[in-house]
């Protein structure tokens, strides 16, 4: 019988994958790192008992995370993501043709050292694009002291627990609008709603200080349980949340690349909420 590891992200409910071979395993007295590999979802890698990514699904999260924004906005020559060191926001924003700039901060070296080793496909070669700069640093400290702008901020990030709970801070946030053109945008992950509500509320309240319009969108990654994933949304401009199917074709159909998950009508879509998310928000 094959080893099973156990995700302890909720209590009395999770999931569980067979370990068909353990590919790298490291254990600090403050975290636990694993990847594995596992039949249905390939490579899969794990810190403190959390999901991170899987080589099969990877592409729903990272397409949804950038192309919305992107599409969106239009004309984002200049893109800031802070984490995501596994490389897969890289490698979808460097699909933009009209992207002249794209710096990475990663707080880790090793991390994407590692998954250019184990996940090579979530890169698929982004970090030696001309148009990247990575910087590694603390994605809070390089918000706060940068004189850079950019026109779309996405921020990768794990869940907000322990160390990732920073980038789920007002502080983070009022450094991110700083760091924003006129006109900008600024994506984050921001966790399954149906298991963590709390948090949309509470980056609901933490943005609308910084952004004239804060909302959600979502996405359904089947590793990340519990029902659909929501991506937290800040800009000064709430049309950009309503770009025009017509438009959104047009600039899809212009950045001629193939996608696996996003489509224009599946952008439009992606913004119309489960009615729970409305109430919670509203009450935010």
């Amino acid at each position: 019988m094959a080893n099973v590891y156990t995700e302890k992200l909720y209590d009395g409910y999770g999931q569980s994958f067979d370990i068909d071979e353990v590919l790298f395993e490291q254990q600090t007295d403050s975290w636990h790192l694993i990847i594995f590999r596992n039949s249905m979802f390939g490579t899969v890698m794990a810190l403190d008992g959390i999901i991170q990514t899987t080589e099969k699904d990877e592409f729903v999260y990272h397409e949804m995370l950038t192309h919305v924004p992107l599409f969106a906005h239009g004309n984002a020559k200049r893109v800031l993501i802070i984490g995501g060191g596994d490389g897969g926001i890289l490698r979808e924003v460097c699909k933009h043709p009209e992207v002249e700039h794209v710096t990475q901060v990663e707080i880790d070296q090793a991390v994407i050292d590692m998954c250019k080793e184990y996940l090579p496909g979530h890169s698929d070669g982004a970090f030696d694009d001309a148009r990247a700069n990575i910087v590694i640093a603390d994605g809070i400290e390089y918000v706060s002291t940068t004189d850079e702008k950019f026109d779309v901020i996405i921020s990768d990030c794990t869940d907000p627990v322990g160390p990732g709970e920073v980038l789920f801070s007002s502080k983070f946030y009022e450094n991110c609008k700083r760091c924003l053109n006129d006109g900008g945008i600024f994506v984050a992950q921001n966790g399954v709603a149906y298991m963590q509500i709390d948090e949309v509320v509470t980056t609901r309240r933490r943005l609308s200080p910084y952004f004239t319009d804060q909302s959600f969108y979502a996405a359904a990654v089947p590793t990340y349980i519990g029902g659909v994933m929501t991506l937290a949304w800040g800009s000064d401009d709430a049309s950009l949340r309503q770009v025009s199917l017509e438009t959104l074709e047009q600039r899809f159909k212009a950045a001629g690349f193939k996608s696996r998950y996003y489509n224009p009508a599946l952008h439009q879509g992606a913004f119309a909420l489960p009615q729970f998310i409305r109430d919670a928000l509203d009450d935010a």
